[in-house]
């Protein structure tokens, strides 16, 4: 009995304990002064640093050591900027509101929008839809396009037949005679308006409403809805049909009874790789025993597309008949539906080319609504109908115009009104407006429409910075960034002065690091054949000028005004260069060479062998090096000064326990 109670008392204990140890995340990996840094701070900046968390697992305890280090220098200077009161320095301020305006509409048109947007795109791709529809033009010889349009559809609400109606009016001559049908599509593959209405469609309906497209208007019917199978593989035989102007069929059978008897003996068994090579009129993919790779929808004509795409891997169809004559096919393989992640670049692709543009407008609408925006268009109209010279440019500021309207607003946002000078500020600066009439075209209404987009964003931004997490934590990297920044220009670069004297005495004591290498100074003659360099080389050895023969004669782009002359050249890497170091004294030329644009003779003009810089030609490159040498010193100058102030202690055995819980974070 006492053993068991003990046990319980330990059990209780050890619970005790449990609950009371922190989280590995609340461990406290180091402290400056009166602040603590915590495990799960420091695995959280790290994850950041090393591009995410799984990345972070499979690092080493020296790479969290090291980083470790480097972090707690970047805590103390945080706290230096606290100190010195940049979250009330205006000029820093300032800098902030105007990156989460610039930077906000970008993240709120990745946010909002294209991500969303992306995601949608990839899960309505995942089905496949068959549509037939009849298509009514906009400029219509029957009368009126929508009433037409209409009263088809009220027909066939009525009970009508689709493929009839389809038939007699549809102004799409390719699927008219097909009942209308376009065969199944997926997402990405039409106009917006027109997908957007047939994926909000059941299967066998017709969709209720005219769908109106830059074509004309639409009545759209769902016929099929299935999971998109992305790609399949497959290997066919073809046996074409003879035709008069097909002289490479020669066999007086008919086309039809030589694939049934290849259908057969594959029914007995026989090989269908080899038969294709035997037989199959496709003689390109016959000689691979018939394989025509992965392929996705809408590849093959369309009989040849319907029956692969019905079949499952390994089966053998009956005899498909095409225009290009009669085929068996078999499905070697299938591609799955890839991840988001492998298909997002592509995906971004198709969705800024059709439905961006679309899903922007839309955003922004909504917008305009949820901010209670308003377009003064009666000032608008009134500037326009003033003026008919005023431009987009400088001249605005000094003008009647400026003076009469300057100060009333150009549009309402939140209550917040615009004014017409900022929205002329605005177009001054704006590439596509700058320079232009402004009531030529609509630029005026254009620019405040396009200036309104922009506030709108902004307004959505401020708003996202103080309620979205992602927003905030990068407002607070950036914050950090230019906070840095300050410190950086306040404790190093604001101090460093760069004195001849002291850069002289650097390079005395490191004048070996500062020498040039071999060198050459030349000039070259390049022509395209062997026996025309040779006949030069001739004139050369006979006296003739370098310089008059490489003006007549080199092929070399720039070089013929030159006179062939290169100039001083490094030799190492060079190939003409090293050619001409080789040659004895100024005055020499070689023999004729291959050179990789034709066939070269070069002359040395001047050689120049490796050889230490003096002070005025290494003076550059000292007082560089010297910079960074007190550079160095200064930021670990400032660096010891804050280990004084806040004393920091690091606790290097709580990094044993980094990335160790959720480690699939």
């Amino acid at each position: 009995m006492k053993t068991r109670l003990f046990l319980i008392a330990l059990g209780l204990i050890s619970i005790m304990l449990i609950s009371c140890s922190p989280k590995n995340s609340e461990l406290i990996v180091a402290k400056y002064g009166d602040y603590n840094i915590q495990l799960g701070e420091f695995e959280e900046a790290y994850a950041k640093n090393v591009g995410g968390w799984e990345n972070a697992v499979n690092d080493s305890a020296s790479e969290y050591k090291k980083f470790m280090d480097l972090y707690l220098n970047f805590r103390m200077k945080l706290r230096d900027a606290e100190v010195r009161n940049y979250d009330n320095d205006s000029d820093l301020q300032n800098e902030l509101e105007n990156y989460k305006k610039t930077v906000g509409a970008s993240f709120v048109i990745e946010r909002e929008i294209i991500e969303p947007g992306l995601k949608k795109l990839y899960n309505d791709k995942k089905d496949e839809i068959r549509i037939s529809h009849i298509m009514i033009l906009t400029e219509n010889a029957q009368g009126d396009p929508q009433q037409l349009a209409q009263s088809i559809l009220d027909s066939l609400k009525a009970g009508g037949n689709f493929e009839t109606f389809a038939k007699k009016y549809s102004a799409d001559n390719f699927s008219k005679n097909d009942g209308g049908d376009i065969y199944w599509i997926t997402a990405g593959q039409v106009i917006p308006e027109f997908e957007k209405a047939a994926y909000n469609c059941k299967v066998n309906q017709i969709y209720p409403e005219l769908v109106k497209t830059r074509y004309g208007f639409h009545i759209i019917k769902v016929t099929g809805r299935q999971a998109n199978r992305n790609k399949i593989s497959a290997r066919h035989i073809l046996i074409k049909e003879p035709t008069e102007a097909d002289s490479t069929v020669k066999d007086t059978v008919s086309a039809l009874e030589r694939i049934t008897e290849i259908k057969n003996r594959l029914s007995k068994g026989e090989d269908f790789a080899e038969l294709a090579r035997q037989y199959s009129d496709d003689k390109g993919s016959g000689a691979n025993g018939g394989d025509l790779g992965f392929f996705s929808r809408r590849r093959m004509v369309k009989p040849f597309d319907e029956a692969a795409f019905k079949m499952k891997v390994g089966e053998i169809s009956d005899i498909v008949k095409t225009q290009f004559g009669y085929h068996i096919i078999q499905v070697t393989g299938e591609e799955p539906y890839p991840s988001f992640e492998s298909e997002k670049e592509a995906l971004r692709e198709q969705y800024k080319k059709i439905r961006y543009d679309n899903e922007y407008r839309a955003f922004i609408d909504s917008l305009k609504t949820k901010y209670g925006y308003k377009m003064e268009a009666k000032n608008i109209a009134d500037i326009i109908g003033t003026s008919d010279t005023v431009k987009f440019d400088a001249s605005y500021w000094d003008s009647g115009l400026q003076k009469q309207f300057g100060n009333k607003p150009a549009f309402v946002i939140n209550n917040k009104p615009t004014i017409i000078d900022s929205l002329f500020a605005f177009g001054i600066a704006e590439k596509s407006f700058a320079g232009k009439v402004i009531n030529k075209n609509n630029n005026l209404l254009l620019a405040a429409e396009k200036f309104s987009e922009q506030n709108l964003l902004e307004e959505k931004s401020m708003i996202m910075a103080k309620v979205n997490p992602e927003f905030i934590s990068l407002m607070e990297d950036y914050k950090n960034g230019i906070y840095i920044f300050r410190l950086q220009e306040e404790e190093v670069w604001n101090k460093l002065t760069v004195d001849t004297n002291e850069v002289k005495n650097y390079y005395e004591l490191h004048k070996t690091d500062y020498k040039f290498p071999d060198r050459v100074d030349f000039s070259e003659i390049v022509v395209k054949t062997d026996s025309l360099a040779n006949e030069i080389y001739k004139q050369l050895k006979e006296g003739k000028e370098f310089a008059m023969l490489a003006k007549e004669n080199t092929i070399r782009a720039g070089y013929k005004n030159k006179e062939g002359k290169f100039g001083i050249q490094e030799v190492a890497g060079n190939e003409l260069a090293e050619k001409a170091y080789s040659l004895n004294n100024p005055g020499d030329f070689s023999e004729p060479f291959k050179s990789k644009i034709g066939w070269s003779i070069v002359l040395l003009n001047e050689k120049m062998p490796s050889r230490l810089k003096i002070f005025e030609e290494a003076q550059p490159e000292a007082a560089s090096s010297y910079q960074e040498m007190m550079s160095k010193k200064l930021e670990e100058e400032y660096i010891q000064r804050l280990q004084t102030l806040y004393n920091p202690i690091v606790n290097y055995e709580v990094l044993q326990n980094a990335f160790k819980e959720n480690s699939n974070k």
